[in-house]
């Protein structure tokens, strides 16, 4: 028997492994849960234990099952191990995504430098701002960059 408000949470990509970043926080009951992706990202083949394959993405096929209760996408960064499958996985999810302006800013120019990608758009949210994406309400913290001194 579940709450109205259990809030599940399950890794779907980049568990034990730099790459393929994908989880999903779940919050409600039965079919009537709202999902709320982070991250959305690639993980890369090397000859040693994959060889011949370039890019290995997260399995989505929850998600896709679960796109009516799918309330958004949210970007923590804008690596290739937390985006870098927006492109090829985003149509059959169709969902808001939700980024810093940083994080769009090289989302946009990576699909600047593909052939023929979908339109996908992109909320962007003030660093420091919060934004309710369905019954979730989060806050894009400002992360402190340093540069070292030469």
């Amino acid at each position: 028997m579940s709450r109205a408000d259990e809030l599940t949470f399950a890794p779907l990509g980049g568990i034990g492994e730099i790459g393929m970043n994908l989880s999903i926080y779940g919050l409600g009951k039965g079919q009537q849960r709202s999902w709320l992706a982070i991250d959305l990202g690639v993980s890369f083949g090397n000859e040693e234990h994959l060889p011949g394959i370039d890019v290995v993405m997260p399995d989505i096929r929850f998600l896709v099952k679960e796109r009516k209760n799918l309330v958004g996408l949210v970007l923590t960064h804008a690596h290739e191990d937390h985006f870098g499958a927006i492109i090829d996985l985003w149509p059959q999810l169709k969902c808001p995504i939700y980024a810093t302006q940083f994080s769009a800013a090289l989302f946009e120019a990576k699909c600047a430098s593909e052939r023929n990608p979908p339109k996908i758009p992109v909320t962007v949210i003030p660093s420091g701002g919060t934004v309710q994406i369905g019954p979730f309400s989060v806050e894009f913290i400002p992360v402190a960059h340093s540069i070292p001194e030469s």
